[in-house]
């Protein structure tokens, strides 16, 4: 453990700041595993009906920096693809 105050400090603030990326990924691979169910059950409503908030999932952790720019137009294109081949 750091001895300097501004060192625990920045322990502190970057402890909160992995929890927040960490949840913010976490809801985007739930958000795409939601789609990823629903084509596999073969259900091409559902899976339209999911692939939205997981776009929305997507952009925003792009927003926020937890993925690259060109890692979430990957994930995008590809679950869009998936979910117009059903």
């Amino acid at each position: 453990m750091a001895n300097i105050k501004s060192a625990k400090k920045r322990v502190k603030i970057i402890a909160k700041k992995a929890m927040r990326n960490k949840m913010i990924k976490s809801s985007t691979k739930t958000a795409m595993k939601k789609v990823a169910v629903a084509i596999n059950a073969g259900d091409k409503d559902a899976a339209k009906a999911a692939l939205a908030p997981a776009i929305v999932a997507i952009d925003k952790a792009y927003s926020k920096g937890i993925l690259h720019r060109n890692a979430a137009a990957r994930k995008k294109s590809s679950l869009t693809k998936q979910v117009n081949a059903l």
